[in-house]
This record gives structure tokens, C-alpha cells and sequence, in this order.
């Protein structure tokens, strides 16, 4: 009996992609239940032009509201990262386009009929920035050997270190043959455009697990995550905690608010004037730790038009002006920790905005879990634990190939004992740790 058949489209831009269609591969809602339709409708933008895309019309079925998305399915919780209005919102800004080295190569796979079965968000790239799964190192000794590891493509959201599906397969009776189709599209792209090599990073474990099963070297990191155990309230959490951690934990944030007023802005809350004063936060910073953000006006401005009440923007005000803040996402069990900024300095602000304000919002909202974003053992003491992050690499040269996977075993050994010793310093309560499975 003949399988399936099945045809994989590469777009170079996502508004080439209607919302609802998108967003139901990327929620995994169940072929049959609608939210699909034919790509035919949508006018298919130019690959050679060097300009940003413009926005395509959608028809009338994008109606479908997110809440739609987020409930249709359970095992795939709604992740606002991967969701379309995010890396739309990265394109109209022109954060991510052919012009800062992110060209689309966003891949679909149909079924006869038209309906798209599955997605992979993916980029072609002739450099290594605003990734966070540090490959530079590669590309010089490649280089160096005489090999061009640019271009490469990149399965990634740009920009944003977070945990997320990467092949965005819809269930149902055809939903191991797209998965197949999806990752061997991905692989024609490599060999079409002359590129080095496949990156997918930060995928969900079950992605990555996948990959390295067919082959793709695996390779891991670590960052800091809070879980939520049924807590009823912040100090129900600091319960949790060993008696010296609460007591410093109580300090902190009593001199963090000291001569400061935090408040937390979401939907209609979320101003034109707030978003300024969070830029100005975040070129700051991102000026001192990057040199270059990546992030500009506008996109602040697009994505809270898109995605307005999926945001937490927590803000600290002091003698009339705002003078710090962090932007977080809201998903549908996690609460996703991205970007922080001050202008003053104020002893353990930082800890405020970021970590204890996130882990009060998502007790509040009874959210498993926040992901507090890249680096930072000092999440440890706040009650973040440490977890694996994954990543899953096809290099095309066999001699390259081989040397990166005898770095990568040795990385992985690296990672585990470190994660190792990091978890026996976690500040939870004897009991609670044993208790605990991390």
C-alpha cells in the first residue's frame, strides 16, 4: 500500500503563512479539527528581494483566537515564542530579516489536499549572533581547515533561548510521515543552498530526542527554571526554602522595594510611554553585555499590538519615573522571563523585577513553571533549579562532523557533572529536596 503523499513548500517569510494555520502545527492540534486551510490564498513573496516582506492579507477563517489554540490541545501548552504574532512581530520590526542575516527558510509540509500538516521555523545565516548555543568556535577551525561553515541553516526562534517545540506537527494518522518529511526538507534545504550544516536549538526534549535518534549529534547546556509545587502563595514557596535562604530572601526584597514602587503592567496596562521607558532599559544593558541589541522601538510596539495580554511587563518606579524593568511572556503553563534593564542601580532590584515578581505572578496564575532565560547560577539562591537544554547539530562534511562530536562528548560529560553539583547546592529544605524529583 503507497503511504501518504506529501510536499514540503519553504517560505522565506512567516507572513507569507496565515496565522491560524501556523499556530494549530505549532499548538499541535489534531488534524480534522479544523483551524487549516489551503495556502493558496496567500501571495508568495519574492526570495531575491533584499526588502523587508510585506504583511499579507489574511482571509477571513484567521478569525481563530489564541484561547482556540490554547485549548486544543494538552499535550502541547500554548508557547507564545513559537507562536506566529512572536516571529511575525520579528519581521515587520525588521529584527529578523535577509538584512540583519536572518533569511527566512521556514519550511511546510502539505498533504494532497493543500492543508499543512507541519512547520519548522528555520533561517539561513551567515553568522552565529543571537543564538545563545555558542557554535563560533566551530566555524573558525572549519575555516581554518579550509572549509565555509557559512551559510548555515538555523532552526531557532531569533533571539530567544527558550524551550519550544522545532517540528511543529499537527497529531493525527499522518503525523510520523510529516515529522519525517518535515526534518528531510530541512536537509534538501542544506544541500540546495550550500550550507555547512543544521542547527536546530533549544528544542523540547521529545524533539531533540528524535533527532538524535536519526543521527543528529547531540549537544546539551543548562539554565535555571522555577517549578511550581501547588504553592497557594510566595511565602507558601519560601516555606519550601531552608530558614537562612528565606531570611535573605525576606531582606532582599525589602531592600529591592525600598524607596520603589513595582508594578505589573499587562494588556490595555501595557503604554506606548511604558514601552519607551523599557527600551531605554534595554539598549542600556544590552549595550553593556551584548555591545549591539538586537531589539529595536518598533518591535515593542508590534508584538504588544499582537500579543498584548499574552505580556507581563514588570516595572519599578521611583521619585516619579521608571527607572528599571523586565518583559516577560505569558504561556499557557510557563511564564517566560526575556529581557531586564535599569537605568539605576538599586541594591537586589534586579532579583525583584526579574525573579521573585515572575515566581508571585505565577502562583498567582497557577503556572508550573518560569523560565527565567540564559546563564545566571545566582538563580540558584532564588529558587530556580538547574535543567538540561538541548540542542541537535547535522554537519555535512564527515571529517568535521566527527571532530565536533568528539567535542560535544566531552561538553556533555562537562554539563552533567556541573548540573550535578550545581543541584546540591539547590536552597530548598532537606525534605523537600529529597522529596523532589529534578
Amino acid at each position: 500500500m503507497n503511504g501518504p503523499s506529501f510536499r514540503v513548500r519553504v517560505e522565506p517569510s512567516i507572513l507569507a503563512v496565515a496565522r491560524e494555520t501556523w499556530d494549530a502545527c505549532a499548538s499541535g492540534i489534531p488534524t480534522g479539527t479544523g483551524g487549516v486551510k489551503r495556502l493558496s490564498g496567500f501571495k508568495k513573496p519574492d526570495s531575491s528581494s533584499a526588502t523587508a516582506p510585506k504583511r499579507v492579507t489574511r482571509a477571513k477563517t484567521a478569525a481563530k483566537t489564541a484561547a482556540d489554540i490554547e485549548s486544543a490541545s494538552q499535550s502541547s501548552p500554548y508557547n507564545p515564542l513559537i507562536s506566529h504574532d512572536f516571529l511575525a512581530s520579528l519581521e515587520e520590526s525588521g529584527c529578523a530579516t535577509i538584512r540583519t542575516g536572518w533569511l527566512g527558510r521556514h519550511l511546510l509540509v502539505e498533504d494532497e489536499t493543500g492543508a499543512v500538516l507541519a512547520a519548522m521555523p528555520a533561517y539561513l545565516k551567515n553568522h552565529s549572533r543571537g543564538e545563545y548555543v555558542f557554535d563560533q568556535g566551530w566555524a573558525e577551525a572549519f575555516e581554518r581547515a579550509g572549509g565555509g561553515y557559512y551559510p548555515k541553516l538555523q532552526s531557532a526562534v531569533p533571539f530567544t533561548p527558550v524551550t519550544g517545540p522545532r517540528l511543529l506537527v499537527r497529531p493525527g494518522p499522518s503525523a510520523e510521515a510529516a515529522r519525517q518529511a518535515l526534518v528531510a526538507g530541512a536537509l534538501e534545504i542544506v544541500k540546495r543552498d550550500q550550507a555547512s550544516s543544521l542547527h536546530i536549538t533549544f528544542p523540547n526534549e521529545s524533539d531533540w530526542r528524535y533527532l538524535t535518534g536519526l543521527g543528529f549529534l547531540a549537544r546539551t547546556d543548562r539554565q535555571f527554571h522555577w517549578f511550581n509545587e501547588g504553592y497557594a502563595s510566595f511565602e507558601d514557596f519560601l516555606g519550601a526554602l531552608s530558614s537562612r535562604k528565606r531570611k535573605t530572601i525576606h531582606r532582599e526584597r525589602r531592600d529591592a522595594q525600598n524607596g520603589v514602587e513595582i508594578v505589573r503592567l499587562t494588556g490595555s496596562g501595557i503604554t506606548e510611554d511604558a514601552w519607551d521607558a523599557f527600551f531605554a532599559f534595554y539598549m542600556d544593558t544590552g549595550a553593556r553585555k551584548w555591545g549591539s541589541p538586537y531589539l529595536n522601538r518598533s518591535f515593542f510596539s508590534i508584538v504588544s499590538g499582537k500579543m498584548r495580554d499574552k505580556i507581563l511587563l514588570v516595572m519599578a518606579r521611583a521619585g516619579g519615573r521608571y527607572i528599571a524593568g523586565a518583559l516577560n511572556f505569558i504561556g499557557g503553563d510557563t511564564l517566560f522571563g526575556r529581557y531586564w534593564g535599569a537605568i539605576e542601580h538599586r541594591p537586589f532590584l534586579h532579583f525583584e523585577v526579574c525573579y521573585y515578581q515572575a515566581i508571585e505572578f505565577a502562583i498567582e496564575r497557577g503556572l508550573k513553571v518560569v523560565e527565567a532565560g540564559a546563564q545566571g547560577a545566582h538563580k540558584l539562591a532564588r529558587g530556580y533549579r538547574p535543567v538540561p537544554t538541548y540542542s541537535a547539530h547535522y554537519i555535512a562534511n564527515a571529517s568535521f562532523r566527527r571532530a565536533v562530536a568528539d567535542y560535544l562528548e566531552r561538553e556533555r560529560q562537562y554539563v552533567e557533572a556541573e548540573s550535578d553539583e550545581l543541584s546540591a547546592m539547590m536552597p530548598f529544605r532537606r525534605d523537600q529536596r529529597e522529596e523532589a524529583d529534578f
